[in-house]
């Protein structure tokens, strides 16, 4: 400090923003002394409010002495001041104004205007009470009947409810719209009843948005009402400022049930996010969950993938509405047998995934255990006993998994692992298991790549006739080439196609593309091109789209119906003998051949093979390869087979000379085979069937059409 400045002395008004104590203290001696003013102390203490202290105006007003007013309870002074009524009065965050009768030492009532006004300690309150009886309040008040009247007229009939407050809190009106949402009558609801109708623990929010009313502006709740037979009510309390002379500040309250609008919308995000015959939740809930649960780095999270064995026995012996009890049944023994808190959903069909929190590896195979004994109970169906078993794919999260739909992906892999190693089984899906499964996600996106660029590549190999040895068609193959991997076999990509939904753009790309080498053949070779390419489709692949598929395929490339064979594998016929039957049918209407591949090798029937609408059986590599040990009894009878049907044959896998004339001895159309004909590129064919140009010119098959 400098010497000789002169400092000024601290300012006895304020000290850090307060009022001194000197001036707290002048104040609190005027108010006391005075009668010109009413002012009480409230007190609220142990749950108890009571007037603590009242100056010389109170007393006068009131006609309490000193002492008694030092320790009045609230509802002596104020006995129509309810919970909520009283809650407003006593706020403490701010000062509130309402009109309220207050009772006198003689017993008589008073209307009075009080205001409060909190102390920071919170749990006093002063009161200014300022009484109201003369005349010009009393005309003022005839003129608020009138307004309330008409109120009245206005609002009886009204479907919406609504309520009149010209008192603060006190109701003075209620329409019977009201009266209706709230299974009351009016008289049980006027004054501040009302607020005896709001649940408790939406009561604050009630009067905060009715004293925003009442302080001027526009206030609205959500709040729950309790009807008189105490069933609830979710409603929408909006709130109006109304200020009516001689009277005070109120509101106008118009209220909205929306208690069935919320049910509906309950009842549509479960339907959103359930499985409808289970209950279960389902797929779309169940990510949800795991990505709500799912932190990278933590391993406490584990998934069960379940797939139910046999389910399509059951659906296709004793009917569907069979299946759907017994997954009724799966999932409410799931629901039973898992910990508390864990998570059972409906993936999809028979499948269902079990999420668990806290569990290492043993506790989840364990678990995974305890759904497999408890599943294996008997159920009762259709005068049947099946036993459920599922197999189960268990992963535990690891410091691999990033995202948490991994989880999900790695235990539906553990899965089909369980499945492929019978049924069943539980299977945990440990690092190399996770390492195969990326590595085919990977190939599955390469073969996307290379079907979408049209990168799969197809080879020809010639089919003779085995009467002359002509060339007289040829067999698409596909064959990819990967960048990386080389060539990968057809054994590989093309389950990896069924399996991955890509064997329908697959196999279009493969009858596209044989068309239009078959238009180029023409253009090049004339006479001498391929009779006919036989083109191998998937079972995936047998539906009502194939007809469609290939007359577009042949009407883009300019090509007649009978340049195009068709083969189908036994097995796939057999899935569904009668649907295949109609879409082979609307093959054959095209004026398209059909082919049964690998003939014998399958479970077929003889006698839906009788009535399947094919032209040509194909007789399987191992049945020929057996000629070699001078076995021919199976391919004998398979070409018998034909003969007899009026089919012809084509006998795979010919590799030498004997094996060609012996099967030409038995009676065989066409011969197929790498010593006779390698598979070859378009260009390659070109160059091949040029060469035997000469033999083509004479052709001698009369089955096979130009």
């Amino acid at each position: 400090m400098d010497e000789g400045r002169t400092v000024a002395a601290e300012p006895t008004a304020m000290i850090a923003g307060q009022p001194s104590p000197e001036i707290v203290a002048g104040i609190f001696y005027g108010a006391a002394v005075t009668d010109m003013m009413a002012i009480l102390v409230a007190e609220r203490t142990a749950g108890t409010t009571r007037v603590t202290w009242g100056n010389q105006g109170a007393v006068k007003l009131l006609g309490y002495g000193v002492e008694d007013l030092g320790n009045l309870p609230f509802e002596t002074l104020l006995p129509t001041l309810r919970g909520g009524e009283l809650k407003l009065l006593l706020r403490r965050e701010r000062g509130t104004q309402m009109n309220l009768p207050i009772r006198t030492a003689s017993g008589a009532t008073v209307d009075c205007a009080i205001i409060s006004t909190p102390m920071p300690s919170g749990r006093m309150w002063t009161l200014r009470v300022v009484a109201g009886t003369n005349e010009q309040e009393r005309a003022l008040r005839a003129t608020a009947d009138a307004h309330e009247r008409r109120f009245s007229t206005l609002t009886e009939r009204s479907p919406i409810p609504m309520l009149l407050s010209e008192q603060g809190m006190r109701l003075a009106h209620v329409n019977d719209a009201f009266c209706s949402l709230l299974g009351r009558r009016a008289e049980q609801l006027l004054g501040t009843s009302w607020l005896d109708a709001v649940h408790p623990d939406d009561l604050d929010e009630v009067l905060e948005s009715a004293a925003d009313a009442l302080e001027g502006g526009d206030g609205e709740a959500k709040a729950r009402m309790v009807r008189e037979d105490g069933t609830v009510r979710t409603t929408v309390l909006r709130f109006a400022h109304l200020f009516t002379p001689g009277v005070g500040a109120g509101f106008v309250g118009t209220i909205e049930d929306i208690t069935d609008r919320l049910a509906f919308e309950e009842r549509l995000a479960h339907q959103a996010n359930h499985d409808p015959l289970t209950g279960l939740p389902n797929r779309t809930l169940l990510a949800q969950y795991v990505a709500e649960r799912f932190a990278a780095g933590r391993s406490e999270l584990a998934c069960l993938f379940l797939d139910l064995d046999n389910f399509k026995v059951v659906n296709d012996s004793l009917g569907h509405a069979a299946g759907d009890l017994l997954l009724v049944e799966v999932a409410t023994r799931l629901t039973r047998t898992v910990r508390p808190g864990d998570l059972v959903a409906r993936f999809g069909g028979d499948e269902f995934v079990v999420v668990c929190e806290g569990v290492d590896e043993a506790a989840a195979v364990t678990l995974a255990q305890r759904i497999g004994e408890a599943l294996s109970a008997p159920v009762r169906l259709g005068g049947v006993d099946v036993r459920p078993h599922a197999s189960v794919g268990v992963t535990v999260q690891t410091g691999e998994h990033v995202e948490a739909d991994e989880l999900i992906r790695d235990c539906d892999i553990a899965m089909y692992q369980a499945k492929a190693g019978g049924k069943g089984r539980i299977t945990v899906l440990d690092q190399q298991g996770r390492a195969q499964a990326r590595d085919k996600l990977r190939l599955v996106a390469d073969l996307r790549d290379a079907i979408e660029r049209g990168e799969i590549a197809l080879l020809y190999q010639p089919i003779f006739s085995a009467g002359d040895g002509a060339p007289v068609a040829v067999e698409s193959l596909a064959r990819w080439e990967h960048p990386e991997r080389g060539l990968i076999s057809p054994v590989t990509f093309v389950p990896l196609a069924e399996e991955s939904g890509l064997i329908s753009p697959l196999g279009l790309l493969v009858l596209d593309e044989t068309c239009r080498q078959l238009a180029d053949w023409d253009a090049e070779l004339g006479m001498a091109a391929p009779m006919r390419a036989n083109v191998n489709v998937s079972a995936l692949q047998l539906d009502e789209n194939l007809p469609v598929h290939v007359r577009a395929a042949l009407h883009r490339h300019g090509l007649e119906p009978c340049r195009l064979q068709i083969e189908i594998t036994e097995s796939a016929l057999m899935a569904d003998p009668t649907f295949a039957r109609e879409v082979l049918q609307q093959l054959r209407d095209l004026g398209v051949e059909v082919a049964i591949d690998d003939f014998g090798t399958g479970y077929s029937s003889l006698a839906y093979l009788r009535h399947l609408p094919v032209d040509c059986l194909k007789v399987d590599r191992s049945f020929v390869a057996e000629l070699a040990d001078g076995h021919a009894e199976i391919a004998s009878a398979v070409i018998a087979l034909a003969h007899n049907l009026n089919l012809c044959t084509v006998a795979e896998g010919v590799e030498t000379v004997e094996q060609a004339e012996e099967l030409a001895r038995l009676g065989a159309t066409f011969l197929q085979g790498f010593s006779l004909g390698r598979p070859m590129s378009g260009p390659e064919i070109t160059t091949w069937f040029a060469a035997h140009r000469e033999t083509l010119e004479t052709p001698t098959d009369p089955e096979l059409p130009r």
